[in-house]
Formats: structure tokens, sequence, C-alpha cells
């Protein structure tokens, strides 16, 4: 089918080379792809077809950068007072990669912000306190580099910790490069976000999964099988 200014509209082909070539000249020409035989139903006018403006050869729900905007995001909370290194990180990065989000997309920015307070009160297990090290260049060059331990770094720059352990747990390229920075982590009880009204989530870092948001369903979900 072919308009007055002689650019191609897609017709419905079930499937075949046929179908493609048709989407395909749809879309180069930036034409909407309109069903032939929507067209030719009497019981419809032309006037209401609607058009569809999407992918048909994708038609997989992907997030827009509307989405993933950092407006529309989610800012939690949690106390690190008392709380193992390993187990607080884990569900931070959980929650800042967007895994606790039903639109989690792997490729893109689905997470949100979490806030740490009490940073300088983290523990860690075994004898980690007095053998855990961390290495990093003084000015980058490979020669010149500094090992420090886990409790002097906890005592010179309690945020640090955090930082480096949420950091392990995050993608390693520009993703994870973008939303590292949505951590923040501060010494003691108080920080700058109030404004954000984060939700405190601390409960969940020792929380089972059989008692966790998805009990109800999953009960439900036994119930009615």
């Amino acid at each position: 089918v072919f308009t007055a200014d002689a650019r191609p509209q897609a017709r419905c082909f079930s499937s075949g080379p046929r179908r493609t070539s048709y989407v395909r000249a749809a879309h180069e020409h930036g034409r909407p792809v309109l069903c032939q035989a929507s067209l030719t139903d009497t019981a419809a006018p032309v006037s209401s077809v609607k058009t569809f403006k999407g992918d048909l050869m994708n038609p997989t729900y992907y997030p827009t950068s509307a989405d993933a905007s950092n407006l529309t995001k989610s800012w939690y909370i949690v106390d690190a007072e008392g709380q193992t290194l390993g187990r607080l990180a884990s569900l931070v990065a959980m929650y800042i990669r967007g895994k606790a989000q039903p639109t989690y997309t792997p490729s893109m920015d689905m997470g949100a912000y979490v806030i740490v307070i009490n940073a300088e009160k983290v523990t860690v297990s075994g004898t980690k306190f007095d053998d855990k090290t961390y290495f990093n260049h003084v000015n980058g060059r490979p020669g010149s580099y500094r090992v420090e331990a886990f409790k002097d770094l906890q005592k010179r720059l309690p945020e640090r910790v955090i930082e480096r352990a949420v950091q392990g747990m995050l993608p390693k390229g520009r993703l994870g490069r973008d939303i590292r920075l949505h951590l923040k982590a501060y010494p003691g009880p108080n920080h700058p976000h109030e404004a954000q009204q984060p939700k405190n989530i601390t409960a969940a870092i020792s929380q089972k999964p059989s008692k966790g948001s998805g009990a109800a369903l999953l009960a439900s979900m036994k119930a009615t099988a």
C-alpha cells in the first residue's frame, strides 16, 4: 500500500519474508504499521483504527529513559550498627541494582538510592578485623601502592569500607560506575536526605526469603494449587 507521498505502509502478513520486508520498509520511512485486515473491516471505520507505533518485531517490554530517571527512584536507608559487612553490602547492592523491583532489567538503571548510616559500627566475622586488607595505588603507578588493614581504614574512613564492599558486588562497566554513586554512606546517625523520606530496610538484612515480601503471594499460590 502506498500513500500520496509514495511512502509504503506495512500490511498484515502472519509470517514469511513478505511480512519482514513490509515492516522493515515502513520503519525505514517512518510510517506507522497498519493492519490491512482492519482497514477492510466494515465493522470499524478507518478513522477509528488505532495505529501501532511500537516495534512489531520485538513486543517485549523494555524500560525507557523516563522509567530509569533519577527523579522517579525510591530511597531506602540501612542502619549498619552491629550488622555484618557482607550481608549488609549484598542487600544494598541488590536494591541499587534494581533486583528488588518487578521492572528489573539487566542493561538499565532501574534501581534505587540507598543510605547507610553508622558506617563506623559495621562488623566483620572471624579474623577479618585484623587480617582483611585493602590495596590501592597511591599515584597511579604500579610501583607505588598502599596496603591498609580493615581496622585502620574503618578508623580513618568508615564509609569507604561500605563503598568498597558494595562496589565489588556491582557490575564492572559503565553501568556499574554510574549506579555506585547511588550509595550514600555516612558515619554517625545523621544524613542530609530527610527530604527524600527514605524507607528503612535494615530488617531485611537477616530476613529469610520464606518470610520476605513474597511470602504472602507464595502462600496464596500454594493454597490455590
